[in-house]
């Protein structure tokens, strides 16, 4: 158990001289959690986080935390991002910061729930939000008929096949550059409905993958959606994978893409896809921040 007892910084507080900036790359399994986001009457990444921090290094207050991104409820992450400010006599008395014995201590506490890959100190620059290039989102669609096992359906989406890949690829083309994705995200409550929700994706793509390890009774294929993204708005990925998923089953035209980027209208567009296929697989940072999250780059 780590020992040192500091004061945390509130939310409202500037970061002081004192401090030193942490990143923490870590990974969470989106069962049973209420999203990323802080909401102190529900279990989410970011709480369990600041009562770990706080328990593990005897803080008086918990620490405030940002993230590179905010997931919904049910949405894994293997790359998330955060920063943490600590105080700068961060385990002074044993020579310095020790970033392992804080990610074992940290892990200990979590128990599987989220994992804290590594951490290390950053400059003080670094925002784990604001100094981000980019994010990557991944999506698991299983080409099987539902019902699906329970297993697969805390991963994957099961839908009714075949799925028409070339077809799909050619929609997800469309979403290539900056545009308005009115039509395909949740606005926020209370904004004007004529406010642009402008995004830059940088690719979107479609691959079949083999069930090798016979995840499967079936031995059902997969298939992988893969969009990067400067940003992204609420519902983007979801919104938009049950629209490219209609279309690879010919219930839905190519060219519902590029229209409703135009025309901005949502109404009669498929339901979300489940959060469960949903995956935050890597964020792009620059050199100085330690580069991208992740295996992507």
């Amino acid at each position: 158990m780590i020992t040192p007892r500091w004061r945390a910084l509130s939310s409202s507080e500037p970061t002081p001289a004192a401090t030193q900036r942490w990143r923490l790359d870590i990974a969470y399994d989106g069962q049973g959690l209420n999203g990323f986001a802080y909401q102190p009457e529900v279990t989410t990444v970011v709480g369990l986080l600041r009562t770990t921090l706080a328990t593990t290094l005897h803080l008086d207050e918990e620490p405030h935390i940002v993230g590179a991104g905010r997931t919904d409820a049910g949405v894994h992450a293997f790359a998330q991002v955060i920063h943490v400010d600590l105080p700068s006599d961060f385990f002074a008395s044993r020579g310095g910061p020790d970033a392992e014995r804080l990610v074992r201590a940290l892990n200990r506490q979590l128990r599987g729930r989220v994992r804290v890959l590594s951490a290390h100190v950053v400059d003080q620059r670094f925002h784990a939000r604001f100094s981000a290039e980019w994010r990557e989102y991944r999506y698991l669609v299983l080409e099987t008929a539902p019902p699906a096992l329970a297993l697969h359906e805390a991963f994957a989406w099961a839908v009714g096949g075949p799925l028409d890949l070339a077809a799909m690829n050619r929609a997800s083309a469309h979403l290539v550059g900056t545009h308005d994705f009115r039509a395909f995200c949740r606005r926020p409550e209370g904004s004007d409905p004529d406010t642009a929700l402008r995004r830059r994706v940088i690719t979107a793509t479609w691959e079949r993958l083999e069930d090798n390890w016979q995840m499967s009774p079936e031995r059902a294929p997969a298939l992988r959606f893969t969009i990067r993204a400067q940003s992204f708005c609420h519902n983007m990925v979801r919104s938009l994978t049950a629209v490219l998923v209609a279309v690879g089953q010919g219930r839905l035209a190519e060219s519902v893409v590029p229209e409703r980027l135009a025309s901005h209208r949502r109404e009669h567009l498929p339901a979300l896809a489940p959060a469960a296929g949903l995956s935050l697989v890597g964020v792009g940072y620059g050199a100085f921040a330690g580069g991208p999250s992740g295996f992507v780059r």
